[in-house]
């Protein structure tokens, strides 16, 4: 099971890193600070997420007895908001280039959440 979860993690991080780097290239940023400070709050934010997720939906009883897309939207929701906010608190206090850092956050974890979303039902 560890095994598992640290590849669920690894995995996870590279496939967010790889589709914000896209998402930050197509909305036109070159800016190269602004390139590591997304992969530095891409690191400190997803291992968290992806634990917690894991976490909560692994251990948590009313979860496994009553095991719906909802009950998982309950736990990702608050989860995927701590990740906006906090990106965004960074892109805001250290980046260059980030006229609004809360929308930059919030459009670039929904483009790599939803991408991701396809790319689970593609394989």
């Amino acid at each position: 099971m560890t095994k598992i979860l640290l590849l669920s993690l690894a995995f996870s991080l590279v496939l967010t890193i790889t589709l914000e780097i896209i998402f930050f290239l197509l909305t036109k940023k070159r800016n190269k600070k602004d390139l590591l400070l997304l992969l530095l709050v891409n690191v400190l934010t997803n291992p968290i997420v992806v634990l917690s997720f894991w976490l909560m939906t692994s251990y948590t009883d009313w979860i496994s007895y009553i095991n719906t897309d909802w009950n998982r939207y309950i736990i990702l929701i608050p989860l995927e908001l701590f990740a906006v906010l906090t990106e965004g608190y960074y892109y805001k206090k250290y980046g260059c280039d980030f006229r609004r850092p809360y929308l930059f956050s919030l459009t670039a974890n929904m483009f790599s959440f939803w991408s991701g979303v396809v790319i689970q039902q593609l394989v």
